[in-house]
């Protein structure tokens, strides 16, 4: 890990980075070394196996993919190693052919049905839309993004998430655990626009795979960018809708016992 970074160096990954470092609402800081976040894991190399599982004790895996797409990839690296648990967890809103690298379109989702708001003008029409799919993952499958976060809480070693970019899936999960965690809006969001850094990066890995390089050709590079008030519009449909995030776990079975596992986990 660069010791003035959250980024984790690997030769098969470009999207790695540490939870850990943000500031919280009360002061303090999140936790390094206990969750991780990243781009597809298919191509590490032997080196990044030891570094993850050796070094940084890595002994969770929570991947977001489609089974589509796992189908289609193929088993990684990871999946042969004994002290890895493989947490196989479809988010299921999937808006490219076989994937959801497409997330950010914005001509795939009713935006009046799913984000009930009163007045929107053309300018915020695309926003609304990408928003719309980060609030799908938790319409369609609230089952695996508490069981992403439950898994995210074990205190056997470390844990990473990921899905293809490490940007859009990974970045709903990661901004809830995150908020679960205590740490502030801001630290969410800068933690989600941190992916832009490395955007060249990913988009070039996931053009050397058949799974992913029809989705990706089919727009500019710039528009995969994640953007601040992508995440800031989530947020606050759930803090409109339910309250906040908390709340919105908490009606899908989310327990007291969960959120103090998780904070545990993610918390100096």
């Amino acid at each position: 890990m660069n010791d003035f970074t959250r980024w984790i160096d690997l030769e098969g990954a470009v999207n790695v980075r540490d939870l850990g470092g943000l500031a919280t609402v009360d002061g303090g800081t999140t936790r390094f070394g206990r969750v991780y976040r990243s781009d597809n894991l298919q191509g590490l190399t032997e080196r990044d196996v030891e570094l993850l599982v050796g070094e940084l004790r890595l002994r969770h895996v929570i991947d977001l993919r489609s089974g589509t797409e796992v189908f289609l990839e193929g088993p990684g690296p990871l999946t042969a190693v004994p002290e890895i648990s493989i947490h196989h967890l479809t988010l299921f809103a999937e808006g490219g052919r076989h994937t959801d690298v497409e997330a950010d379109r914005v001509d795939r989702i009713d935006a009046d049905r799913v984000l009930p708001w009163q007045e929107r003008n053309e300018e915020d029409l695309a926003e609304l839309k990408v928003t719309g799919f980060y609030y799908n993952y938790l319409r369609d499958r609230p089952d695996s993004v508490l069981a992403a976060l439950r898994a995210m809480a074990h205190d056997d070693g470390a844990a990473v998430v990921h899905c293809a970019a490490g940007k859009d899936r990974t970045g709903v999960v990661c901004a809830l655990a995150l908020e679960v965690a205590g740490a502030t809006r801001e630290a969410i969001v800068t933690d989600y626009v941190a992916t832009g850094d490395r955007l060249e990066g990913i988009l070039a890995r996931l053009r050397s795979s058949a799974t992913y390089r029809d989705d990706l050709d089919s727009r500019p590079a710039d528009d995969h960018r994640p953007r601040r008030k992508y995440i800031e519009q989530f947020l606050r449909v759930l803090d409109d809708r339910f309250g906040g995030p908390l709340p919105w776990l908490a009606s899908q079975g989310w327990t007291e016992s969960d959120a103090g596992a998780l904070r545990s986990r993610l918390r100096d």
